[in-house]
């Protein structure tokens, strides 16, 4: 029994020293990373930690969700870049108004924009930037990407470290690939105290559809500036009403 035992907890040992190379727990002595005020989806990652160094994929499949990622996006690489450094954005055509990231925390001075029209130069290109030190963060606007292909960006990542964005709008197939995460985001109208004019801060519904050795969910988060906090304080209704009163 001792000796079964002892192989449950050196396999035990090995999947938290394999999860801790691949970034998916903070490696020992390592303090999970402050600058991600991710609120309730911290939860759905082992160890609580969102996981850097890796590649995360978000799907959307019309206008309105392709502009909301990206504006999530902008929230995740306005937090990662609060101390400093530089992203990479990558597509075949300009899909981002750079003075617009502000409103998301971002600046638009710390992100390179870079356009290459055909999808075959982009994959390529997109492997190089994410094999780049330099780099905190590299986003990808790429439609179509084989599992092959998602397994190079991923020892790519896990050389450079760099945390990595595939967006992928209008994808032919949603077949597995070799990143941490997959994305859906669907705007929501922004709640609106009652009696104020103008907008509010930007709202997702958020599904996390998987997750590597976590746990995938649906919230209806807003982001204050600071952090993602959960829609509990208007029901849809008010939130309706206050659009009205504001439209």
């Amino acid at each position: 029994m001792k000796l079964n035992s002892d192989k449950i907890e050196r396999l035990r040992q090995l999947k938290q020293e394999i999860m801790e190379m691949e970034g998916y727990l903070p490696q020992k002595g390592q303090q999970t990373d402050s600058r991600l005020q991710l609120g309730p989806l911290h939860e759905a990652f082992p160890g609580r930690v969102f996981p850097l160094g890796a590649n995360h994929e978000f799907i959307s499949h019309s206008p309105s969700e392709a502009a909301s990622t990206q504006g999530f996006l902008a929230v995740i690489l306005g937090m990662l870049m609060q101390n400093g450094g530089f992203c990479l954005w990558l597509g075949t055509r300009p899909q981002v108004f750079p003075p617009a990231l502000k409103h998301f925390g971002l600046a638009p001075d710390r992100v390179l924009f870079v356009n290459v029209p055909r999808e075959r130069d982009l994959l390529w290109t997109l492997e190089q930037a994410l094999s780049c030190e330099a780099l905190v963060a590299v986003v990808g606007e790429i439609r179509e990407l084989g599992f092959s292909e998602s397994q190079r960006l991923q020892l790519a990542v896990e050389r450079s470290r760099v945390t990595g964005f595939l967006h992928r709008h209008q994808p032919r197939s949603l077949h597995a690939l070799a990143c941490a995460t997959r994305w859906k985001l669907t705007p929501l109208p922004s709640p609106v105290p009652a009696g104020m004019p103008g907008m509010g801060w930007p709202a997702w519904k958020v599904s996390l559809l998987k997750v590597r050795n976590g746990k995938p969910g649906h919230w209806q988060l807003q982001w204050d500036g600071e952090g993602f906090q959960e829609l509990f304080h208007q029901q849809p209704q008010e939130i309706v009403q206050n659009r009205k009163n504001y439209a």
